[in-house]
């Protein structure tokens, strides 16, 4: 089991290294902190993230993301609905470039775990988001998200775990015009994602990972640091 694990880092530092030679953009880095709470003897609850995105590995700052929103979870089943507000403040890439732009986004979501076998656990996210972009005309997008977490040396994802973490999600703009005679194409972009975990507690885990976002214009590559807390 080392050697799958040691195998499978090499793996993941061989796609980092080769992606972001061949890629025309820098290497970026997010940092991320999600969070998930539940009221008690509830369905409700409260989910969000805080994520720093860079166009280098740390100080451009590409965007700063704040999300939060209420979860609502049928009794018996283990779908989670989520409705929510984020705020999205992007800079132009040049740390000595301080122009930012603001966006305001409604958003609702929903989340469908499964399981396939012991150690295949997939996690399907469907999202509808309202953007307000400042300068630009109401839009709407839609996102579909698949995850896959995998426990490499035991089955379940509790604590020690470690695990292989992936994701390919795809975003669909609702309108080409954004106004001011601009527009964007229907495809928005896609991100796929391979990274390493590690389950510090049952509800506290830690990833390492590169995820690769291509859009209809440029395809860039980014390491991704990210903390998945559920209190």
């Amino acid at each position: 089991m080392k050697k799958k694990i040691l195998s499978l880092i090499l793996l993941i530092g061989f796609a980092i290294t080769g992606n972001s030679q061949s890629n025309n953009g820098k290497l970026g880095a997010w940092y991320m902190y999600f969070w998930d709470t539940q009221i008690n003897e509830s369905q409700f609850g409260f989910q969000g993230d805080l994520q720093y995105r860079n166009w280098n590995i740390i100080g451009d700052l590409e965007q700063l993301l704040l999300r939060g929103g209420v979860t609502y979870r049928p009794v018996n089943t283990n779908i989670k609905f989520t409705v929510g507000y984020a705020f999205i403040l992007t800079g132009e890439e040049g740390a000595d470039n301080s122009e930012t732009t603001n966006e305001h986004r409604i958003y609702q979501e929903a989340i469908f775990p499964s399981k396939l076998g012991k150690r295949l656990y997939f996690n399907h996210r469907f999202r509808f988001e309202q953007r307000f972009v400042e300068t630009q005309d109401f839009r709407t997008r839609v996102r579909y998200n698949l995850f896959l977490n995998i426990p490499l040396n035991q089955v379940a994802l509790t604590k020690n775990a470690i695990y292989l973490a992936l994701y390919n999600e795809i975003f669909v703009n609702g309108q080409k015009s954004i106004g001011n005679d601009h527009t964007v194409e229907l495809f928005d972009r896609n991100r796929l994602y391979v990274g390493l975990g590690y389950a510090i507690k049952t509800n506290l885990r830690l990833q390492f990972g590169w995820m690769n976002q291509t859009t209809d214009a440029v395809s860039k590559n980014q390491l991704q640091f990210s903390l998945h807390h559920v209190f």
